[in-house]
C-alpha cells in the first residue's frame, strides 16, 4: 500500500527551492512594502526640562508667569512703545479724553491734568513697580534667608534673638513702619527700594527657620557632619537646596505685596520723586477729577490689578503643586 506524501509546509513569501523562512524575516504586506508594525519604534520623544513642569501642570503658574512676562517685556521696552515724553506737560492738551471717546491722537488713552500722556505714564510706572518690587524681595530675601539659617541651624541663644528682634518688628504694622522709616530718610526710589527690603525680611526667616529645624536632623545632614564638614558647607551644601521651594512660594507672595505697598507710599507722597510716573502717584494725582476724567485713575489702576493678580496668581499655583501638605488633602 503506497504510503501518502503529504506536502510540506508553504514556505513563507520570499522563500525559494525549499529554504525556509528565517524568523527575522521581514514580513510584508501584499503591497509589496514593509509592515510597519513589525519595525522597531523611534526614539521616545524628549522630555520637557524640569523647570518647565509647573507651566505645564498648572494653568494658574502659566497665566500667572505670563503675566508677569508681558510685564517685564512692557517695563524694558517703555521707551520704544511710550507715543509720547511721560514728562511732557501740555496745559492746552490737560484732561482730554483716550482716542476712542473724543479725543485726539498720540494721546491714545487720554491726558492728564497737566497734559501728559497717560499712556506713556502707565508704561514708564511698570517700571518703577517692577523694579522696586525685584530689589526689595532681593533684598528681604537674601537677609531674611541668612538669618532663618543661622536661627533654625544653631538654634540656643542665636535663634532666641533672631526671633526675638524679629517679633519686636513684628509688632508694628508693616506699612505704618515703612511709613515712618521713609519720613525719616525722605522719598526716593532707592530709599524706598531699602525701607521695604529692611521691614520685609520677617516671613522668610520664620519659614527658613521652620524648614531649617525639620531637616537638620535628617541623615544627609548628620552624614555630612560626621565626615568633618564645617557648619557653612553644610547650611549652603545640604540644608539651603532643600529650602528654595518654600523660599520661592514667600517670594513670589512678597513680590505683590511689595508692588502695592510702593504704590501706596507714592499715593501718600512718600514714594518716588514727584516727577517719576508711578502708578501709585498717578491714582493719587487723579482723585481731584474722578467726576471729569474717569480714565486718569482707570488705566494705572488696572495695571496695578493685572500684575498683582499675575503675581498671586504665579505664587498660589506654585504653592498647590510644591507644598505636600496640599497635595495630601
Amino acid at each position: 500500500m503506497s504510503q501518502q506524501v503529504r506536502p510540506a509546509a508553504s514556505a513563507a513569501p520570499g522563500a525559494t527551492n525549499g529554504q525556509a523562512a528565517s524568523p527575522n524575516t521581514q514580513h510584508r504586506v501584499p503591497s509589496g512594502r514593509p509592515n510597519t508594525q513589525s519595525l522597531p519604534m523611534g526614539k521616545p520623544r524628549r522630555r520637557l526640562p524640569a523647570w518647565l513642569a509647573p507651566f505645564r501642570e498648572s494653568g494658574a503658574v502659566a497665566l500667572g508667569a505670563g503675566i508677569l512676562l508681558l510685564a517685564t517685556l512692557i517695563a524694558i521696552t517703555a521707551p520704544l512703545l511710550a507715543p509720547v515724553d511721560p514728562l511732557r506737560i501740555d496745559l492746552l492738551r490737560k484732561l482730554q479724553p483716550p482716542v476712542w471717546a473724543g479725543g485726539a491722537w498720540p494721546n491714545l488713552l487720554g491726558t492728564d491734568h497737566l497734559g501728559r500722556d497717560v499712556l506713556s505714564r502707565t508704561l514708564y510706572g511698570t517700571q518703577i513697580s517692577l523694579i522696586v518690587g525685584l530689589f526689595s524681595v532681593i533684598g528681604s530675601g537674601t537677609l531674611g534667608i541668612a538669618l532663618g539659617l543661622l536661627a533654625g541651624y544653631f538654634r540656643g541663644m542665636v535663634d532666641a534673638v533672631i526671633m526675638r528682634v524679629a517679633d519686636v518688628q513684628q509688632s508694628f504694622p508693616y506699612l505704618a513702619l515703612a511709613i515712618a522709616v521713609v519720613a525719616v530718610l525722605g522719598p526716593g526710589l532707592w530709599n524706598l527700594i531699602l525701607v521695604l527690603a529692611a521691614t520685609g525680611w520677617i516671613l522668610y526667616a520664620r519659614v527658613v527657620r521652620a524648614e531649617v529645624l525639620s531637616i537638620r536632623e535628617r541623615e544627609f545632614v548628620l552624614s555630612a557632619r560626621a565626615m568633618g564638614a564645617t557648619d557653612l558647607r553644610i547650611m549652603l551644601r545640604h540644608v539651603l537646596p532643600n529650602i528654595l521651594a518654600p523660599t520661592i512660594i514667600v517670594a513670589t507672595f512678597s513680590f505683590a505685596y511689595v508692588i502695592i505697598a510702593e504704590a501706596s507710599l507714592s499715593f501718600l507722597g512718600l514714594g518716588v520723586d514727584p516727577s517719576t510716573p508711578s502708578w501709585g502717584l498717578m491714582l493719587s494725582e487723579s482723585r481731584n477729577y474722578l467726576q471729569v476724567a474717569w480714565w486718569y485713575p482707570s488705566f494705572p489702576g488696572i495695571a496695578l490689578l493685572v500684575t498683582v493678580m499675575g503675581t498671586n496668581l504665579l505664587g498660589d499655583g506654585l504653592r498647590d503643586l510644591w507644598d505636600p501638605r496640599l497635595q495630601q488633602d
